[in-house]
């Protein structure tokens, strides 16, 4: 059973950058996998931030982060994501999620489509 283990996070300048981390355990080895990055602001849903897919290393990404933000996975099935220039708008909580699958790997809907999460670390931008 995959599990993943969030780092990194806390408080950030505004104009700053931030890496986070997800150390995957339980891969199945050869499986594909769908892996991402999601926020939750106070009182939003969960939204997609970028998204992976580990057989193609294909990735997604939100138009709200297009050209700030990069997720990358290494061969472990660790996810990674950097975003630069951020602002007060980032502040949130940060989960990574993954399913096991291939093909498109979506943003939208993660609760219905991630079943295995992270445990969400908080990400502050301050002025």
């Amino acid at each position: 059973q995959l599990q993943l283990v969030q780092s990194g996070g806390g408080s950030v300048q505004a104009g700053g950058s931030l890496r986070l981390s997800c150390a995957a355990s339980g891969v199945v080895p050869g499986a594909s996998y769908c892996m991402g990055w999601f926020r939750q602001r106070p009182g939003k849903e969960r939204e997609g931030i970028a998204t992976i897919n580990t057989y193609r290393n294909s990735p997604w990404y939100a138009d709200s982060v297009l050209g700030q933000a990069n997720i990358s996975v290494d061969d472990k099935k660790n996810v990674f994501l950097q975003m630069n220039e951020v602002n007060s708008e980032d502040t949130a909580m940060y989960y990574c999620g993954a399913f096991r699958g291939g093909g498109v790997c979506p943003l939208i809907d993660p609760l219905k489509l991630y079943d295995i999460w992270g445990q969400g670390t908080q990400v502050t931008v301050s002025a």
